[in-house]
């Protein structure tokens, strides 16, 4: 719920999957989630048809998407509540059909620099390397998944289970996981600073006149 612009995060990702041809959508919720059906009710304001699972606790972000398995049809995109997200999902998509995937894992190039420096040394202590701040780079996971139902059977009912442990599972179970590199953008909403770059984004591109791509 928290604004970015004069919307909150989870509207931005609702007209993000619009544009994308997906209008049904399971939100699933836990502590104050009623704040979030009082906000978006049935989604109809938004062009959409929005259901809500809720849990009594924290299930961890796997174990919430279990706990949404009986309002899950088939095929689905899975998304975190708490990011902005804009890159082609039309390929994502496209890819986990062809690769025949339970999941697929949608992954960004991202590099960081690191704030100390490196030192390499032997195993006499001899300092061989001073590599000062040095940049580190590669492909992470946004956050946004393509899966098919089959893949919440790897999920325990009931338990604090994260989506890496989901995977494990998964991939000891012979299931079919796959990961897709995109290019587009992905901000982490996870604390002050990348919440005061996402509006500075949003700002930004409103200036710009940026639009949304179908």
């Amino acid at each position: 719920m928290l604004p970015v612009g004069p919307k909150p995060i989870m509207e931005h990702l609702l007209d993000w999957l619009k544009g994308w041809g997906i209008t049904d959508v399971v939100v699933s919720t836990g502590y104050l989630g009623k704040m979030l059906q009082e906000y978006f009710g049935t989604g109809s304001e938004w062009g959409t048809k929005i259901t809500y699972a809720t849990s009594p606790h924290p299930l961890g972000t796997a174990g919430q998407l279990k706990a949404a398995e009986s309002k899950i049809r088939g095929r689905f995109v899975c998304l975190y509540g708490d990011q902005l997200l804009d890159f082609d999902l039309a390929k994502a998509i496209d890819f986990h059909a062809a690769k025949k995937a339970t999941a697929t894992m949608v992954l960004m190039k991202y590099s960081t620099e690191l704030k100390y420096g490196f030192m390499d040394t032997d195993r006499e202590g001899r300092l061989l390397k001073w590599r000062e701040k040095p940049t580190i780079s590669g492909f992470i996971n946004v956050g946004c998944y393509v899966m098919e139902k089959s893949f919440l059977k790897h999920i325990s009912p009931g338990r604090v289970y994260e989506m890496n442990d989901a995977f494990k599972e998964a991939k000891a179970g012979g299931a079919r996981i796959y990961a897709v590199k995109v290019k587009g953008t992905f901000l982490d909403i996870g604390d002050r600073k990348s919440f005061k770059d996402a509006n500075e984004l949003y700002t930004r591109n409103l200036s710009q006149g940026g639009a949304r791509r179908k």
